[in-house]
């Protein structure tokens, strides 16, 4: 085996290879980077090397349309169907080009290599060169001409956008999703003063904005004492929808990473945490721990409890495909498609059927999940409560929201996209209540 030798080529082979799969099997990022069990060749690397990768990938994912447009200009004719790493060793190489404060010479050198490296891709080590130089003297021009015209999404999901939200709010969706999201906290108590002392602002949804922080969030004050924790600011909507919830029995069926139980927690509920996956209830109990909360933790299948008594109040935060969090995670467009959603759409039917089972009369459920697609969402609240005469829609009045007002629908539900307050991931929650008899 030929061992790499010169600095930094091993982060970007490792870059191809993490892109490769995500474009070509539909794995997640989130996982393969993860720190304790993501992809040996990731684990391996310096920290140094992991950072520059993630921002290689994920600057690459965002613009990867326009990148591969850039190049179907650039060629008199299409590579041929066995070269399908040698336009990720092309993609990775742009990314550092066109986005990144690589030099020019360095990243071109580096996936040359590469090519030379790959026996699939060693016959297009000149073209390869050729390519990145000229994308290096043209680049200005050529990303202007491509931003004008090719939308930011994979061809499934801008066509789906655009018939939701129609062509500009499609649009503005794509041109927010180019930039990084920023870090947004819940503070368990007094926003605006933690706002002032962390250099942030307090948003309508009563959320601490850190817009332009680039460090360790563990770094910063109050970290350490629990008294706040990272959530985006349309994620902490749901939770709020309840009100007091002081001496109710509350449910939160879908609970790790526990973001939204603490939440619960702080509106006064008796909390159960439920959670299926072992080792997303170990990370839920360790951040209630930091945040020094406590809960009635039980790690099961959604489906298969059936409590006595059953509960006052339901938060069903349902897995989904994931699409509003495109900001935060651009790998998301590329491992899914329709039939992802609409598969999901089914688990989360059945899912919000059985959860309804488990309310009191008299009681609320506020079903959420970080979706832009209806089909998860606005379609399937319709479908089961045209199906279960004991379940109503209560409302949300926009006059609640102060500052968020568009993101309450006609039918009183909370719509959010990442076009919305600046930049927050896309959601959708409707409340729910079981009638008394």
């Amino acid at each position: 085996m030929q061992h790499p030798s010169k600095p930094g080529l091993q982060a970007r082979m490792t870059a191809v290879k993490l892109l490769a799969a995500v474009v070509e099997q539909k794995t997640s990022l989130d996982g393969m980077m993860d720190e304790e069990h993501g992809n040996p060749a990731y684990s391996a690397l310096s920290p140094a090397d992991r950072a520059l990768v993630r921002a290689i990938l994920n600057s690459c994912l965002r613009q990867l349309t326009r990148i591969d447009a850039i190049f179907d200009r650039f060629l008199d004719k299409p590579l041929p169907d066995g070269a399908r790493n040698l336009r990720h060793i092309l993609a990775v190489a742009s990314a550092q080009i066109l986005f990144l404060d690589v030099p020019d010479h360095s990243a071109v050198d580096l996936a040359v290599e590469q090519a030379r490296r790959d026996p699939r891709s060693s016959r297009f080590a000149n073209l390869v060169n050729a390519l990145l130089r000229r994308l290096g003297r043209e680049k200005a021009s050529v990303l202007a001409e491509v931003s004008a015209d090719v939308p930011v999404f994979p061809a499934w999901f801008q066509q789906r956008l655009e018939h939701v939200y129609g062509t500009e709010a499609a649009r503005a969706i794509g041109e927010i999703c180019l930039t990084p999201a920023p870090i947004d906290l819940t503070v368990k108590r007094d926003a605006a003063a933690w706002a002032e002392r962390l250099g942030g602002s307090v948003l309508p949804t009563g959320s601490v904005r850190l817009p332009d922080f680039d460090g360790s969030v563990t770094e910063l004050a109050g970290f350490p004492e629990g008294d706040w924790w990272v959530q985006d600011a349309a994620a902490a909507i749901p939770a709020k929808l309840f009100g007091d919830l002081t001496g109710k029995s509350v449910a939160d069926l879908c609970a790790a990473p526990g973001g939204k139980t603490a939440q619960l927690v702080l509106l006064g509920g008796d909390v159960t945490a439920v959670e299926q996956s072992a080792s997303r209830m170990k990370r839920l109990k360790s951040n209630l721990s930091r945040l020094g909360m406590t809960a009635e933790f039980l790690q099961s299948k959604l489906e298969d409890i059936a409590p006595e008594p059953r509960f006052d109040a339901i938060l069903l935060d349902a897995p989904c495909s994931s699409t509003g969090t495109i900001r935060r995670h651009p790998d998301v467009f590329w491992a899914k498609d329709m039939g992802d959603v609409e598969k999901l759409a089914g688990l989360q039917a059945r899912l919000l059927r059985h959860a309804f089972s488990l309310l009191k009369p008299g009681g609320v459920l506020v079903f959420s999940n970080c979706s832009l697609d209806p089909l998860e969402g606005e379609e399937l609240v319709e479908a089961f409560l045209k199906d279960n005469s004991h379940a109503k829609r209560k409302p949300v009045s926009a006059s609640d929201w102060p500052g968020l007002e568009a993101a309450i629908d006609a039918n009183g539900d909370v719509r959010t996209t990442p076009a919305m307050l600046g930049g927050m991931d896309g959601f959708y929650a409707c409340v729910l209540t079981r009638s008394s008899s």
